[in-house]
């Protein structure tokens, strides 16, 4: 049996929803749970296009089983006209057998976005990430206003999940308050993930 881990799910086109991901681990291995940090390929309107195996950069693309296995999961994406971007939705919409099976009933799980622009629809972006969420049975762990980044932002950070304002050109590095309420979702998760477990015992 493995260690537990939090699954850090996410798409990226830019770099930004990454970089994300990576405070957001920082904050899981603060927890001390292992953060698993991976990927979904681009899809394309060319019927059946095959992307690589193995990603020639960044993370290694998520299995089924890394989700039905994970001890919580932080899910992320840029934002797309307000939802997540395709690759993730295309992704979850395989996980039909975890729903049939209930695997990832009772595990704790939280959002992530970046956008363009400050009201490109961080908070519709991650109110559709949770929606499949919900229908797998996880709990939802947003961040709560004890995160004092949370009053001070001016850029990214949302009740319902992490945000980042990547700018036009999507190259805006994550500021201090949107690093640390990444990496407080991140704490968030693995402690919430502890818990459980430890109530199951």
């Amino acid at each position: 049996m493995t260690a537990p881990y939090v699954l850090v799910l996410y798409y990226s086109r830019n770099g930004s929803t990454h970089e994300m991901a990576r405070q957001i681990a920082r904050g899981i291995e603060q927890g001390g749970l292992e953060a698993r940090l991976r990927t979904v390929p681009a899809i394309s309107s060319e019927c059946e296009a095959v992307a690589p195996a193995i990603p020639a950069e960044g993370a290694l693309y998520a299995s089924l089983d890394d989700l039905k296995n994970c001890a919580a999961l932080a899910l992320g994406s840029p934002t797309r006209f307000g939802n997540m971007a395709a690759p993730l939705k295309y992704f979850l919409d395989g996980t039909s057998n975890l729903w049939l099976t209930g695997a990832l009933v009772g595990k704790p799980a939280g959002v992530f976005t970046s956008t363009a622009s400050l009201h490109g629809g961080q908070e519709t972006t991650l109110l559709s990430m949770m929606l499949p969420l919900l229908h797998h049975g996880m709990l939802i762990t947003g961040l709560p206003y004890s995160e004092s980044a949370l009053l001070e932002t001016r850029a990214g950070g949302t009740p319902y999940g992490a945000s980042h304002h990547a700018g036009a050109d999507g190259k805006s590095a994550l500021d201090e308050h949107e690093t640390a309420l990444c990496r407080a979702l991140g704490l968030r998760l693995a402690k919430t993930a502890v818990l459980l477990e430890s109530a199951r015992g």
